[in-house]
């Protein structure tokens, strides 16, 4: 059939696709319920498929991982980033405050960076093009420095993740320390010292955590 999609076709496609939905969804709270060794096994009697389905979307764990990444990324950090109040410094804030409670959440996974990190550097890069309207918008306000760049922020939020810790369930402390962080954006005096130019990505520093 040319130009058209038979009826049987177009539900086989919405069944795959509701598969591989349910799969990265699952495998989402498994890598942080059981940790990075978890199974494609695992995932998929989670899932309610066997594991032939999951093969078929993901031939390898690595694929899975990026399909997660992404997942992450485009479901619980980008949507963030659209919020416009007509506050652009609270707009900025509340990013770093939301996506850094998200990835706190999702330790596992950023820890899976040093794994597969082309895969999280990808993910960190559609969060930075994702921010930088968020960015724009503060700097033309002069709420913030006029030389800060989207990897600066990517920088603040490593650095924030770096006090995350079990025995802070509330995450009092990495509110409080994001607090002191985010006043050094504001206008000074003297300019930021440069972006080293040999940094590999903008999630390195996440990476490394």
């Amino acid at each position: 059939m040319t130009g058209t999609m038979a009826p049987r076709e177009r539900a086989l496609r919405a069944d795959a696709a509701r598969n591989y939905e349910r799969i990265v969804d699952v495998a989402v709270g498994a890598f942080e319920e059981i940790g990075p060794e978890v199974t494609l096994e695992e995932i998929a009697a989670r899932a309610g498929v066997n594991v032939a389905t999951v093969y078929r979307h993901f031939r390898s764990r690595g694929q899975l991982v990026q399909a997660v990444f992404d997942h992450v990324v485009g479901t619980e950090i980008e949507p963030m980033t659209k919020v416009h109040t007509g506050d652009p410094w609270r707009d900025l804030v509340s990013v770093l405050e939301a996506v850094t409670e998200v990835l706190a959440g999702r330790r596992v996974i950023v820890s899976l960076g040093s794994e597969f990190e082309a895969f999280a550097a990808e993910g960190a890069h559609r969060f930075l093009r994702a921010i930088e309207p968020v960015l724009r918008r503060a700097i033309d306000a002069g709420v913030v420095r006029p030389e800060l760049q989207a990897p600066d922020l990517a920088a603040v939020i490593a650095m924030n993740l770096a006090t995350v810790y079990p025995g802070d369930p509330e995450g009092a402390n990495r509110r409080r320390y994001l607090a002191l962080l985010v006043d050094g954006l504001r206008p000074a005096p003297e300019a930021l010292p440069p972006l080293s130019p040999h940094e590999s990505s903008p999630s390195s520093a996440a990476h490394r955590q």
